[in-house]
């Protein structure tokens, strides 16, 4: 409960609160606005939460942008909590923060785009940076209505994908070869009518289980086990069955624990 959470807003703005801090509330509950919680401006809104037990020097936070910027900068510069925030990452034009993770600067990385395509790339592809600095490209977009939608810190196990209009699937992280940082990235699900844009992506373990969330607010639990493991360049299978103005928009990943059962 006295770890540190930090909060990363659209703005690029970083934000702290103790664990304690955060209410604690049923599956049901709406919980507390954060704007009771952080001094949010107008229209901006957290996109990543990475949680924290110590500052350590070895460690980076790593931050990618919607237009496929990204940047690395040391957990430390992070480490004096600021009543108003500070700048994470200087963003440009319409840009906004979309992901950001803790690595250890030997990691490789993965950035996936609202086309359906992804891109794998070394860390050290990357030098640390300040807050301040603006990043450089991570991605290369297919066009306008493109964005950056998920970053993962690759491990082990296979990448799960979904798309809006529920379909979704597991692949083999060995079909995502390790290519230059900039780059258009290779198909990772492909996206069409049926399917609809791509949502979320994440890493994930066969003992895992994953949380749908549709924007009707429902939330829909599975086991990774039941999903389908498909090659890069397919659509996928159905994860959940949607209303007629119902869309998926965002996908979780629930570790399995030792003692994990439906009391738990």
């Amino acid at each position: 409960s006295h770890d540190t959470v930090l909060c990363f807003s659209s703005r690029g703005k970083a934000y702290w609160l103790k664990v304690y801090q955060i209410p604690q509330a049923g599956a049901g509950s709406r919980g507390r606005p954060i704007i009771n919680l952080l001094p949010l401006e107008e229209g901006e809104r957290i996109n990543a939460v990475l949680p924290v037990k110590t500052f350590e020097e070895d460690k980076y936070v790593f931050l990618v942008t919607k237009h496929g910027t990204v940047k690395k900068t040391p957990l430390a510069a992070f480490a004096r909590p600021r009543t108003s925030g500070i700048i994470a990452v200087e963003l440009r034009d319409d840009d906004r923060l979309i992901g950001a993770g803790i690595t250890n600067g030997q990691q490789d990385i993965m950035l996936f785009a609202s086309s359906g395509k992804a891109i794998r790339f070394a860390e050290g592809d990357v030098r640390p940076m300040g807050r301040n600095a603006a990043g450089v490209r991570g991605l290369k977009l297919a066009g306008a209505s493109d964005e950056v939608i998920a970053l993962s810190i690759i491990g082990d196990g296979p990448i799960m994908t979904a798309t809006e209009n529920g379909y979704g699937k597991l692949t083999p992280i060995g079909e995502h070869p390790v290519q230059g940082r900039g780059g258009q990235g290779v198909i990772c699900i492909q996206t069409s009518e049926r399917n609809g844009r791509l949502v979320g992506a994440l890493q994930v373990s066969p003992e895992d289980e994953l949380m749908l969330i549709t924007s009707a607010g429902t939330l829909v639990r599975t086991p990774i086990g039941d999903i389908s493991t498909m090659g890069r360049n397919t659509q996928g299978v159905r994860l959940i069955r949607l209303d007629e103005n119902d869309r998926l928009v965002g996908i979780s990943r629930v570790e399995a624990g030792p003692d994990d059962d439906d009391s738990a």
